[in-house]
């Protein structure tokens, strides 16, 4: 820095100051020390910052180590909302138990990590939370809306409800679930939510058929209904098992939405081109980023207390894998 204020003629300080995008530098001023920080490459001490702020600027992440849909775009989006202001690390788990947990809490505290965002999508891993202490600012995201921790959820049950509702409305008399694994707190509250969308409508209810996410999880759940004589109806608990699902109907000459209407959940990018076009509940991944980010803010303020729960709603996207009975 004294080398960047030598060469621009200016007093330190007011090299501090534009680093800091201070208003009060004159915009001649402001330029003649650009122009020396780029004529040195000069790039200001992180470590040396952070000594004098107290402040690193860093978040953490804990996920367990997995390429699924859902967890890889919390990851994205909460990296997206917090890239100008924070850097993040990430600690990829091979299973989210209380060991693993701590020692990655630990690990970031030891580093300087202001706050932690986990994403705690297995009942093992809400479970691992409750030993973190109270102090640490953590928010966990996709650990469904129920969680006894501070959190920021996708509305999976209301989304469910959405999906089977307008299964319902297109005058099918009940309607299927092929679901996520049951330990999954996102496939449980979608699963609460088909089943009180069928309970209001006064509709069967048949028995759910729970899969892994994947589409080959997906194609052996969609071979047994093919069995079933008054399927007309099923939702999916993600767009991956719902292709299976298609895929195992169209091989026993069953036609989507022509004999059987389909819808998932997620709106993967490739949802608008299955054949037919997929009807889905969208999860918006960049507003749960956003929303994570300020309520791990506020936590880090404490500027509120630790266990508030934020819902984040879904959208019903309408396409053609849904159409009355035919």
């Amino acid at each position: 820095m004294a080398d960047v204020a030598r060469l621009a003629g200016v007093s330190h300080q007011t090299v501090s100051r534009v680093l800091n995008e201070h208003p009060n530098v004159r915009p001649l001023t402001r330029e003649r020390v650009l122009a020396a920080i780029r004529e040195l490459a000069y790039r200001p001490n992180a470590a040396a910052r952070t000594l004098v702020t107290r402040r690193t600027h860093t978040l953490g992440v804990i996920t367990a180590d997995t390429m699924l849909y859902g967890p890889t775009s919390m990851l994205y989006g909460f990296e997206r909302a917090a890239h100008d202001a924070y850097f993040v690390s990430v600690a990829s788990l091979p299973a989210l138990d209380r060991r693993s947990m701590l020692d990655a809490v630990d690990r970031f505290l030891g580093q300087g990590i202001e706050g932690i965002i986990v994403i705690a999508t297995v009942d093992t891993a809400v479970a691992a939370l409750a030993h973190v202490p109270s102090e640490v600012p953590l928010v966990a995201v996709g650990c469904g809306t129920r969680a006894s921790v501070t959190s920021v959820a996708i509305d999976n049950a209301a989304g469910a409800a959405a999906a089977t509702r307008h299964l319902l409305d297109l005058g099918h008399q009940t309607v299927y679930h092929v679901a996520g694994p049951l330990s999954c707190l996102d496939a449980k509250e979608r699963v609460d939510g088909w089943r009180q969308a069928l309970r209001e409508a006064g509709a069967a209810e048949p028995a759910v058929l729970a899969g892994d996410w994947s589409a080959s999880s997906g194609y052996e759940l969609g071979g047994e209904l093919a069995t079933e004589p008054g399927l007309t109806a099923v939702f999916c608990g993600n767009d991956t098992m719902a292709l299976g699902v298609i895929r195992a109907l169209a091989e026993r000459g069953l036609r989507v939405p022509g004999d059987v209407s389909v819808v998932g959940f997620d709106d993967v990018p490739e949802a608008g081109f299955y054949l037919p076009p997929l009807t889905t509940v969208r999860q918006d991944f960049g507003v749960l980023g956003r929303q994570a980010l300020s309520t791990l803010a506020d936590r880090m303020s404490d500027a509120i207390p630790a266990g508030r729960r934020v819902r984040v709603a879904p959208e019903l996207i309408v396409r053609a894998s849904a159409a009355s009975p035919g």
